[in-house]
């Protein structure tokens, strides 16, 4: 084990001196006892630390870290990470050439841990202008199956998947919101572990699997939000779903108050589902063991608490299925600050405003220019080809998520009107017309905006709001049905 040691730590001595580097890692193995093994890429820190008896820590005890400094190791990193408790496991993602790759994955004793070390080092600034990203990361175990032919039940969906994939647990269908007895056209497959949803994913690639003789679209799944125990302990908003379209929110209102009237302080139901608000939490746990599963107009109805947005650490992408930083508040207004150029070859970067503020600390999504030089090699690449971190605004995204579902691209129809003070004032249509078999295949939104491209991109946001409830990038909408108020240079209007 010494010798592995030895090797590991100078592994990387291409950046610091060999000599100085191994010194460092050796001293920090000798002072804390714990082992360090490089291999496939990352270099592991403990994982078990020492005197450790029984199973790992449980999901939820890894953070990710995003933005090292790529010169920068474990013999620094460690005292850092240490403040927030006990280290488990630390991951360092290498490079071949001895540098780091700018992440990697602390694992804590404990879930406290975890949420602490988010707390008081997300935005630290661990090198003098250098601030290191903090946020959970878990193994992915869910993946996203598109394009599933509507008459599909559950039970036939998860009888194929098991078929041709293994470890399946569950799968999850949603009903379409017009018709109950189909689905919507996908579902979200479950799987024991984040390796048999990898080997899953490969097996499924569009071309080499065809259910039903159809093609399907595969991805990972957006995991769910991970929200603390704190924060959800004082949550009194419930997340009721697979309502009917005709269900008004005086219904589900009055259906709420029926256990206990005058509990339920408003509604607000956005297509197939709704948030339901109570004055007081325990009548909103209440109501949630009582009215789930009730029937509300012919519907079957899900009930569970909602999940709040934790808008300082909102980071989220896909790293081969883990979740790392990008904005869980992407459908935020773009900036419309212009970029500095710093430097020759170095990128500009191009501030982000979330809700018509700036987002605190370092900007979420990078959105940066890089200069073209001479002779550069550039490829030809579908859009559609690429991950969602590559989209910075809901127009994109709904492009990409409808072609992910097979549907004709959206269309979209300008109208203006003019406002008391003279102002021309717009708003979008937009047309999906490969959903003309449901009840609703055009969308707009209840605000007029005064430039065109605020116009389009809050018509897209409403559009995504209303057909992909179940869509992580959306979220933050769902749950905060004031925002549309924040935004200054939009006008209430009716319909």
């Amino acid at each position: 084990m010494h010798e592995e040691n030895k090797a590991a730590a100078n592994g990387c001595g291409k950046i610091r001196s060999g000599a100085q580097n191994g010194a460092a890692l050796l001293a920090l193995m000798e002072k804390t006892g714990y082992s360090m093994v490089q291999q496939n890429g990352q270099r592991k820190f403990g994982g078990p630390p020492p005197g450790w008896e029984g199973p790992p820590p449980p999901r939820g005890c890894e953070v990710f870290v995003g933005k090292i400094p790529r010169d920068m190791y474990e013999d620094e990193l460690v005292p850092v990470f240490e403040r927030a408790g006990k280290i488990y496991e630390l991951r360092l993602m290498m490079e071949f050439t001895g540098e780091n790759r700018g992440y990697a994955f602390v694992m804590y004793t404990t879930k406290e841990e975890a949420q602490l070390a988010i707390k008081i080092l997300n935005n630290y600034e661990i090198r003098p202008g250098k601030f290191i990203g903090v946020c959970v990361s878990l193994d992915n175990c869910r993946l996203f199956i598109g394009a599933i032919p509507k008459d599909k039940k559950k039970e036939e969906i998860l009888s194929e998947m098991k078929k041709v994939t293994e470890g399946v647990v569950d799968v999850i269908v949603y009903p379409n919101a017009t018709d109950k007895s189909k689905n919507r056209g996908f579902a979200f497959v479950e799987y024991e572990s984040h390796r048999a949803a990898a080997m899953a994913r490969r097996r499924l690639i569009p071309g080499t699997f065809q259910p039903w003789g159809h093609t399907i679209q595969v991805d990972w799944a957006d995991p769910e939000k991970v929200v603390d125990e704190e924060t959800m302990q004082r949550v009194k908003v419930l997340y009721v779903r697979n309502l009917m379209i005709s269900t008004t929110e005086e219904k589900i209102k009055a259906e709420f108050n029926k256990f206990k009237p005058g509990v339920v302080e408003r509604v607000k139901k956005l297509r197939d589902y709704a948030f339901v608000h109570f004055f007081h939490r325990e009548d909103a746990v209440a109501a949630m063991s009582v009215m789930n599963g009730k029937c509300i107009d012919g519907a079957s109805i899900e009930v569970t608490l909602a999940k709040p947005v934790n808008k300082e650490s909102s980071w989220k992408q896909h790293f081969n299925g883990q979740i790392s930083p990008s904005s869980e508040n992407l459908l935020g207004f773009p900036n419309k600050e212009d970029g500095t150029q710093k430097s020759l070859g170095k990128p500009a970067s191009l501030s982000v405003r979330l809700n018509g503020q700036h987002s605190p600390g370092p900007p979420e999504v990078e959105r940066s220019t890089y200069p073209i030089f001479p002779g550069i090699k550039l490829t030809p690449i579908s859009m559609y080809s690429l991950k969602l971190n590559h989209f910075s605004s809901a127009v994109m995204h709904l492009d990409y998520f409808c072609h992910k579902n097979s549907w004709a691209p959206p269309e979209y129809c300008l109208y203006s009107t003019t406002g008391q003070d003279g102002k021309i004032l717009l708003v979008y249509k937009v047309l999906i017309s490969s959903i003309a078999d449901d009840s609703q295949s055009y969308f707009m939104p209840e605000k007029l905006c005064t430039t065109v491209e605020d116009a389009k991109e809050l018509a897209a946001q409403f559009t995504l709001l209303h057909l992909a409830p179940e869509q992580a990038y959306i979220t933050l909408l769902s749950l905060n049905a004031a925002w549309w108020d924040s935004k200054a240079n939009c006008t209430p209007y009716l319909i």
